[in-house]
């Protein structure tokens, strides 16, 4: 057992984000996401939320502090509570990146890591860059 990790970051995920370079990007995903289309290595994490697993991810990940935390558009104003739980999760200093649905799939086909969550509710997907880990 390691000692201040996140009860929730198993091995294989941690190893995972272990290989990600700089910009590289881990999306987390909801349960509605074809994440296994996308990338039949995902990562399950069922009975679990994109904002948990956003968490979690973020205590051991840099975040790339010049690209934002990019987000599914709902087209829907005020955007859905979810994503501003999620944003609050990440605590990223940059307002969000919204992409249109169809383009979000393309660009979450570039992901190094795919997460795939427990999340019901909709438009509850995050990609997150990596950022630099320095001394």
């Amino acid at each position: 057992m390691l000692l201040n990790i996140n009860p929730l970051l198993t091995g294989e995920l941690l190893k995972r984000l272990d290989e990600m370079g700089h910009s590289d990007y881990v999306l987390i995903a909801d349960a509605n996401f074809p994440a296994h289309r996308l990338d039949p290595r995902a990562v399950e994490y069922p009975g679990t939320t994109v904002p948990q697993v956003a968490a979690a991810i973020c205590e051991v990940l840099p975040l790339d502090a010049d690209l934002a935390p990019v987000l599914m558009d709902s087209g829907r104003t005020p955007a859905p509570t979810v994503q501003d739980d999620i944003l609050a999760a990440v605590g990223h200093p940059s307002p969000p990146r919204t992409v249109d649905r169809w383009a979000y799939y393309d660009l979450a086909a570039g992901a190094s890591v795919v997460v795939s969550t427990g999340e019901l509710r909709l438009w509850a997907n995050v990609i997150l860059h990596k950022g630099l880990v320095t001394g």
